[in-house]
């Protein structure tokens, strides 16, 4: 037999129809994205997995500073790899809107091969194909003229290299850079027709037998750089397993199911928990009804089974459109963003039955859960006790005693202590979504400061690397030696250090060496927590000698993890000859030097590149979490003030009685919650700032190098007003609901 109150719930949910639809709203717009993000997602993830075997892709590269011979190769290939042969050229491009590098690479046929997204490799020698994530990010398209090189070339195709999943022109950069660097394909004879100006000696490598983890991997890849290393000059090392072109992408769209996941399932419970708060509060008005049921047979059972069912049935229901929207419309936003930031090649829709069961089952199971246990305990009480109104559990007390305050203040101090577990959940969800807001809002502000930061402490405008020591007449440049360390496994991975070796009194690097002792950068002390009079011990990039170094001071260089010395002294510890350099500064160009000597120029354009690109990935993400942060404290607002509001309808129509105007009503009841929401605001942006402090910190262990965090302060002022902007529309709400409520409320329950 049917329960009678199932005939109750099409009247409750008519009843607090606008609490339902909003909650049932922000709850399906949430599954859908994160049901749209898993669908999506996993099928990138399989297409990016399955690119490994697909495009063969290398399990290592190096690159040497002269072309070896087949002697070599031979003699290298009895370590039980495949070399081939990567040669890339790496030329300047103008396209009439910004200047950029293009990596050139020869068409790929053996290992890395690439993925055609549109268009036509090149078959011409004025043709080349380019990658499509650089295209997107410079305005290109098929048909379009550039000129790279100096040479005018015609777009025939957008490409995506299997080994170029994300666009790091160097791995040990903090991020890639898809604005102004790309990589691209040409036929052999345009690639050829460039000369050996700007030509790199860059070999991959495959393993005869797969190793079968990255433990193994990287005691192959020791293993094959000593072997390396004793026969020839490296200029570069990189195995697969540390390659941040192939590996960053697959790791950050693994890292992203987490961090999403957790933030649904927080939302989820903020959500139960004001289910579970405002169905108590139903029981509270409803108290004689359940005492009459209850005396006439009903178990608490079936009682808790009806309070169940609307918040239980409006989560299923958003679950299942979301999951609807999800499949359809959010899949392709999400697969645009993933497509916005990282270079893959073409997937295909995977349906994923774990989507389902992560967005619907878990979401409803928490829903249950969270509401079985704070609404049970509220049904609990004796039929008598609540026919007779006495919900209290506990034995009552003497109410609080405030101080001498005015009336006014007295009255909405009571209005809080009767409320307070709906605005606890309010403080809660508050605090929770200025987590979200203070992150979102703090990042552009946070890139653009790191950027004047590295702009106005940089060494000099140009900074060359060189191959060989080369002598140059201009004006002005400064010798100075340049390699790199690696740091010892911490906390941390073990990353590239770089080191300088400057001119005493030099015009470029302003520091006072003392006798012993280096200088380290700003960014190197704050990522490892290092102070003067510390010591750091660094090893080989491309071999096992160990060094140990003695903090003597720190030099503001927030670009890099870097480390000064005195030019003696480095080639004194690298074991240099006495007129050894392979660097200038520079504050103008150097025009007298041949390409084929340069190794790298270091510019503006380089050194703000972090800055650029997580503007461009990640712009368009932070301005969604900011509107979705404040569209949270929205909802919670409206949904706890609405609460208030109708838990105290009988005191509301009385005070009515009594002659106060719904204004004055407002000023009652509504300055109330506007304390809790300034208070927890205010108390919010601490939390906030604290808890991203330490997520920071976790989530640029992943990176090489570090972006000190800054707090613009104009952003906190910004959050609150924005709160308080959303708190003002949602009192206009409630006091109409105030002005609703009839003058003979107050007679309906009196005892």
């Amino acid at each position: 037999m049917k329960s009678p109150l199932r005939k109750r719930i099409p009247r409750e949910l008519k009843t607090d129809f606008g609490k339902y639809l909003v909650i049932f709203l922000f709850l399906t717009a949430t599954i859908g994205f994160v049901s749209g993000f898993l669908v999506a997602g996993s099928s990138m993830i399989t297409a990016y997995n399955e690119s490994f075997e697909k495009y063969n892709i290398e399990d290592g590269n190096f690159e040497l500073m002269e072309e070896a011979d087949d002697t070599l190769l031979t003699e290298l290939e009895k370590e039980g790899v495949t070399i081939y042969e990567n040669y890339y050229l790496e030329e300047e491009v103008v396209n009439g809107k910004s200047d950029s590098t293009l990596r050139i690479f020869k068409p790929r046929n053996e290992v890395d091969k690439v993925c055609l997204m549109d268009g036509e490799m090149p078959q011409q020698e004025d043709e080349i194909a380019i990658d499509r994530m650089y295209a997107d990010n410079n305005s290109l398209k098929v048909g379009d003229t550039i000129k790279v090189g100096g040479e005018k070339k015609t777009i025939s195709g957008l490409v995506a290299l299997s080994d170029y999943s994300a666009l790091f022109s160097d791995s040990k950069d903090l991020m890639f850079d898809a604005i102004k660097f790309g990589v691209a394909i040409a036929t052999e004879d345009a690639f050829d027709a460039y000369g050996t100006g700007n030509l790199h000696y860059s070999y991959s490598w495959k393993y005869e037998k797969t190793p079968a983890d990255d433990t193994e991997a990287k005691e192959k890849a020791e293993d094959f750089m000593k072997v390396l290393s004793s026969k020839a000059a490296i200029a570069a090392y990189i195995p697969a397993f540390s390659n941040q072109a192939i590996h960053f992408t697959g790791d950050d769209m693994g890292g992203d199911k987490t961090m999403v996941m957790t933030l649904l399932y927080i939302l989820i419970a903020i959500m139960a928990f004001v289910f579970a708060v405002t169905t108590n509060n139903t029981i509270t008005k409803e108290a004689a009804v359940i005492g009459t049921l209850r005396a006439s047979g009903y178990t608490r059972g079936e009682l808790l089974r009806h309070y169940l069912h609307l918040p239980v049935l409006v989560t299923i229901v958003a679950a299942i459109i979301g999951n609807i929207l999800g499949y359809t419309v959010f899949k392709n936003m999400v697969a645009d963003l993933y497509y916005g930031s990282y270079s893959l090649p073409t997937y295909h829709t995977i349906w994923n039955g774990d989507a389902f069961i992560l967005t619907t089952v878990i979401p409803a199971i928490i829903m249950i859960v969270i509401n079985l246990l704070l609404i049970s305990s509220k049904l609990r009480i004796s039929p008598l006790n609540f026919l007779r109104r006495d919900l209290s559990r506990r034995k009552r007390k003497k109410a609080v005693k405030l101080p001498h305050f005015k009336f006014f203040n007295r009255f909405r101090i009571r209005i809080i202590l009767q409320n307070r577990a709906g605005y606890l959940t309010l403080f809660i969800g508050i605090a929770f979504a200025e987590i979200l807001l203070v992150f979102g809002m703090m990042m552009s502000p946070l890139l653009e400061h790191y950027q004047d930061e590295v702009l106005s402490h940089m060494l000099a405008d140009y900074q060359y690397v060189l191959k060989a020591p080369v002598p140059t007449e201009t004006d002005g440049a400064e010798t100075y030696l340049a390699g790199s360390l690696k740091t010892m496994p911490t906390e941390f991975s073990s990353e590239e250090v770089s080191v300088y070796g400057v001119e005493k009194d030099s015009a470029y690097v302003d520091i006072d060496f003392p006798k012993e002792g280096v200088y380290i950068s700003d960014s190197y002390a704050e990522k490892y927590r290092l102070a003067e009079g510390d010591t750091i011990e660094l090893k080989e990039t491309y071999g096992d000698k160990k060094y140990k170094f003695k903090v003597a001071g720190i030099y503001e260089y927030p670009a890099a993890v870097a480390i000064f010395m005195p030019e003696e002294e480095y080639r004194d510890v690298f074991d240099k000859e006495e007129d050894y350099f392979n660097g200038y500064f520079s504050d103008k160009k150097i025009t007298d030097i041949e390409d084929a000597y340069i190794m790298t120029t270091i510019t503006e354009d380089d050194l703000t590149k972090v800055s650029r690109q997580l503007d461009v990935s990640m712009g368009g993400m932070f301005y969604l979490m900011n509107v979705f942060s404040v569209a949270l404290a929205a909802i919670l607002i409206y949904l706890m003030t609405k609460l208030i509001i109708e838990r105290n309808a009988s005191s509301i129509s009385m005070v009515k009685i009594l002659g106060y105007n719904t204004r004055e009503i407002g000023k009652l009841y509504l300055t109330a919650t506007t304390w809790i929401v300034v208070i927890s605001v205010i108390l919010g942006e601490a939390i906030a700032t604290e808890t991203i402090n330490v997520i920071y910190r976790a989530m640029m262990s992943d990176y090489s190098g570090w972006l000190s965090i800054y707090y613009d302060p104009n952003i906190y002022w910004k959050i609150l007003l924005m709160v308080l902007a959303a708190y003002f529309v949602v009192a206009l709400f409630c006091l109409r609901k105030i002005r609703k409520i009839p003058m003979d409320e107050a007679l309906k329950n009196v005892e």
